[in-house]
């Protein structure tokens, strides 16, 4: 009782713990992650399936790998980010928290399935109404927060471009040149108060996940399992959404871990990083909404039932493998912003 009273101690003091602490307490919980889908893995090998169960365990890591750097993920977590920092916080878990609250849908509908609910399955397959629904929940929810994180950082990205134009005219840099100032941030106030801390993000990583993108990919895996080979135990079964969740977390941790070091080093060095803060979150915020405007875009042709060309085009689009572009843009701009710092100091 004393080691749990210490534990939930230290949970309600955590944003009191330094830094450092923090951080590997996140990564700490990913690699639990990935020990209990190991575990999980032997534990239900240990009779017959062994290769086999292990090649669908692969299979189902290196899909959340796929998954996690789909746009929506980098768009949730980056802008996320952007505004804690912007807040003077150092938000580490933002990206675990939201790849927890995603896959905490895939890791439920792979119980069901070991289970043997058949429920489930009208909540995978296309066209059904549970799949309709839960599908316009989970688009309506992430065009909504992307939308408002879009307009949030849109408008920190304008105040530092202006600061910039400013610094380019002999004007001096304030710190506050780098925050969501006026009336967009007043208007957005109430709809993101509810966001304070990281944690709060697994909710919406929830409810993004309630399209059943996600568990669609696990669900049929762990359905195709389990009605083929009998011989895998239902214990091996459930290593496959653990393995998922474990790879998932692993990178969305990792991305917005990276994501925090590039915006604290704008708003600590507001002189030499002004430039880079002002195109990283243009980036940033053009992305978001870009999303919301794909993803509403999709909900209202399918909730109003729209015909039209655009809404049509808008929700057919995939933007599953584009996520990556927005990384390599965000790496290359690092890169270059760092280069050219290297080359001022030594000139």
């Amino acid at each position: 009782m004393t080691a749990l009273a210490n534990i939930a101690t230290l949970y309600r003091d955590r944003e009191t713990l330094p830094f450092r602490t923090r951080l590997l307490a996140t990564f700490g919980a990913v690699a639990a992650l990935h020990i209990a889908a190991v575990v999980l893995l032997i534990a239900g090998s240990a009779t017959a399936g062994a290769p086999l169960a292990l090649g669908l365990v692969l299979t189902a890591y290196v899909a959340g790998v796929k998954h996690s750097y789909d746009w929506d993920h980098i768009a949730a977590i980056d802008n996320s980010t952007r505004k804690f920092v912007a807040q003077r916080k150092d938000p580490v878990s933002v990206g675990f928290a939201f790849s927890l609250g995603h896959s905490s849908v895939v890791v439920l509908a792979g119980l069901l399935v070991v289970a043997g609910a058949a429920v489930i399955g009208q909540f995978m397959e296309d066209g059904t109404t549970g799949n309709y629904v839960l599908g316009l929940i989970g688009s309506g929810v992430s065009g909504l927060f992307l939308l408002a994180m879009g307009l949030f950082n849109g408008q920190a990205f304008l105040r530092a471009a202006q600061a910039l134009r400013s610094a380019r005219s002999g004007a001096a840099i304030r710190d506050e040149d780098l925050e969501s100032k006026g009336f967009v941030a007043r208007l957005l106030s109430r709809p993101l108060a509810r966001v304070q801390r990281p944690r709060n993000i697994y909710v919406i990583g929830f409810l993004f996940g309630l399209g059943f993108d996600t568990a669609t990919t696990i669900g049929l895996l762990v359905v195709t399992t389990a009605a083929s080979l009998a011989g895998v135990s239902p214990v091996a079964l459930m290593a496959l959404p653990l393995a998922f969740t474990a790879a998932m977390t692993l990178c969305d941790t990792v991305n917005g871990v990276a994501m925090m070091r590039m915006y604290r080093s704008a708003i600590h060095s507001p002189q030499r990083r002004l430039g880079f803060n002002a195109v990283v979150t243009g980036i940033s915020a053009l992305s978001a909404l870009f999303i919301a405007a794909v993803t509403l875009g999709g909900f209202a042709n399918a909730a109003f039932d729209l015909g039209d060309p655009l809404t049509t085009w808008l929700g057919k689009l995939n933007l599953g493998e584009a996520g990556l572009l927005l990384v390599a843009a965000f790496i290359g701009v690092w890169a270059l912003t760092a280069a050219r710092n290297r080359l001022q100091r030594e000139g």
